[in-house]
């Protein structure tokens, strides 16, 4: 099937916008390139130190310079349920490399916070900002300059982008993400969300709504439903950084722990050094992640209803590459990326259910076969996408693939691409003269996907949820939440506001959010504009918003505006950023540079850009 020409377009014109900085990235690449083992061009004493503490064979592989030596990095910590899997993985890894003829070392470890943890609290304004320390993490854990691969151990929200964010940094070496997989199914997403809803009705006590939730997060894994960490391992599946197939399998079982041992040697077959000293099969992370891996995740995120925070995120991994991409990139993708894919919150099923429907193997094929991804791309797994419309098993003890499922296994999961949920991926660009701004419908009603009614304004997540307990917002509405963007206080993701602005919807009341702020996976049934810019901090227009201003979200057309007389409009005075809270600061002073630093959230709010130097704006190609 010949590539769609709008993607094809969207392609061609991401290429031809980014020509200067890939260019630019792409030297820097080539000039921390050299021939042989990594380690062979630090002094004697430098390798000293590498292999001061390896065990005898290991310390003679590091001395004699022939056979890769592979970094792990990795975000484990035991109180995030999706990274605490990664506390075995140094050992199988370093296993499966000296069994393959190389090395293995804990380069360095990486912050994981858990938004699922930090919602709602002071902790969560330094959430999007660990995805770049994360990234500066990435760096400083490479920047020892002895290593020929990299395995990536992380899986949710801000870590796996920051990452590949520092890990393309080292572009001239091969990367493997390896993940942990999802926990067991617990209490369906639906009954969680319908507890929480009744929780702020007051119609359920605390007690009541502790059991829920430990009833849904109760085990190792990543959260089930379809929010950030699941579209991260989503992506690196069809971005070709997995082994094909292993995004979502379960932790701590037999095939995981393969697919963990298959991983270190793969990278090391993939480095500049391979496995016998050549290097026919050399493939850098630079290679991977071009413009056609990016928009084969960007299509991948439509086909399945992903997270919206990768309309700042992949933003942010495109630019470390040296790509640049917007949000007319999305919006034009979405128009002919078919939905094929329904997981909470856009569908009662869980990731499990998706996997055992028949994963990606059968979604990546299917998108292949109707030209809406790019074939033609280097992988880790080898030449071509096709690598991964298969499905991995264990024959005995032997890991193999096979080809994916003809059918899938539930129509109400995953269906073919003839047969899809929608016509279009359910991401639209909304612009108007408050702005821009993103808008996911794919779990969105029609009836609810166009919203004319009064500004209700705040300044804080806290001052809404007061005023609905209050009794004052039972009634038609657009909550504008402001001075949540990057600048103003680290852009915290605004999962509280769902269950209140839900139960109103169901009420019978026309509600609809509009925010600087993000939403991620919560992004469910109620219209919610998002991430819009330019943000209240900088006197965007959000800035200028009075109560009782009626404003227009209407997702089918684009629109998001306010219906004010242009003068009396022109006249507003914005206003002026609220006082923090005196309440406990838990470490936001510590990032106060990074709130200065922040670009805009179309510019993926990025803090470490390595192509922006802080000292005069402008792109350093």
């Amino acid at each position: 099937m010949p590539l769609h020409h709008n993607v094809k377009q969207v392609t061609d014109r991401i290429r031809h916008r980014s020509q200067a900085l890939r260019a630019a990235y792409l030297r820097r690449v080539e000039s921390a390139a050299g021939e042989g083992a990594a380690r062979g061009r630090v002094s004697c004493t430098n390798l000293a130190h590498v292999a001061a503490a390896a065990p005898g064979d290991d310390k003679f592989k590091l001395r004699e310079q022939r056979l890769p030596n592979l970094a792990i990095v990795s975000s484990y910590n035991d109180m995030l349920s999706a990274h605490q899997p990664y506390e075995r993985y140094p050992t199988l890894i370093r296993a499966a490399a000296r069994r393959a003829g190389a090395t293995a070392q804990v380069a360095g470890g990486v912050p994981a916070m858990c938004d699922g943890v930090t919602q709602g609290q002071p902790g969560m304004e330094l959430s999007l900002f660990s995805r770049d320390i994360i990234a500066m993490s990435t760096a400083v854990a490479l920047s020892h300059n002895v290593f020929d691969g990299v395995l990536c151990l992380g899986v949710c929200d801000k870590i796996v982008p920051g990452l590949l964010m520092g890990a393309l940094q080292f572009g001239h070496l091969p990367a493997i993400f390896v993940p942990a997989g999802p926990m067991a199914t617990g209490l369906s997403n639906k009954e969680k969300a319908q507890v929480r809803q009744r929780h702020a009705q007051g119609l359920v006590d605390r007690e009541e709504l502790l059991e829920s939730e430990m009833r849904s997060y109760h085990g190792p894994g990543t959260c089930t439903f379809y929010g950030t960490a699941n579209s991260n391992q989503l992506l690196m599946e069809i971005m070709g950084l997995h082994l094909p197939g292993s995004a979502f399998v379960s932790p701590d079982t037999p095939l995981r722990d393969a697919l963990t041992a298959a991983a270190a040697s793969r990278a090391a077959q993939i480095s500049r050094l391979g496995l016998d000293g050549q290097g026919r099969e050399y493939t850098p992370l630079a290679q991977v992640i071009d413009e056609r891996a990016i928009v084969n995740g960007i299509v991948g995120l439509l086909a399945t209803g992903g997270s919206t925070n990768h309309t700042i995120h992949l933003v942010a991994i495109a630019r470390a590459a040296g790509i640049v991409i917007d949000w007319d990139d999305f919006d034009a993708l979405s128009a002919v990326v078919p939905l094929l894919a329904r997981i909470y919150p856009n569908g009662a099923a869980d990731i499990n259910h998706f996997h055992a429907a028949g994963g990606t193997g059968f979604l990546i094929r299917e998108l292949l076969d109707v030209g809406l991804l790019h074939d033609d791309v280097r992988t880790v797994a080898g030449e071509g996408l096709r690598h991964y419309t298969g499905e991995p098993f264990l024959d005995g003890e032997r890991l193999v693939w096979r080809p994916a499922p003809a059918t899938s296994g539930d129509a109400a999961v995953l269906r073919p691409a003839d047969a899809a949920f929608s016509a279009d991926g359910g991401l639209r660009l909304l612009r108007g003269n408050l702005g821009r701004a993103v808008i996911k419908v794919s779990a969105v009603a029609e009836e609810h996907r166009s919203v004319t009614a009064p500004a209700a304004v705040f300044d804080s997540q806290e001052a809404l949820i007061a005023a609905y307990r209050a009794g004052t917002l039972d009634r038609d509405f657009i909550a504008v939440l402001r001075f949540q963007g990057p600048r103003a206080n680290g852009m915290p993701e605004l999962h509280q506001l769902m269950p209140v602005l839900g139960a109103l919807q169901d009420a019978g009341r026309r509600v609809a959010l509009v925010t600087d702020g993000r939403l991620s996976g919560a992004s469910g049934k109620v219209p919610a504009a998002i991430h819009v810019w330019p943000e209240a901090i900088a006197q965007g227009p959000i800035s200028r918003l009075r109560d009782g201003d009626l404003l227009r979200l209407d997702a089918a057309q684009g629109q998001l505006e306010a219906l004010v007389p242009a003068e009396e409009w022109a006249a507003r005075v914005p206003a002026a950023l609220p006082a923090p809270p005196d309440a406990a600061d838990s470490g936001r002073a510590l990032l106060g540079w990074a709130r200065r630093l922040a670009g805009d959230a179309e510019r993926g709010g990025m803090i470490a850009d390595p192509f922006i130097d802080p000292t005069h704006e402008g792109d350093l190609a």
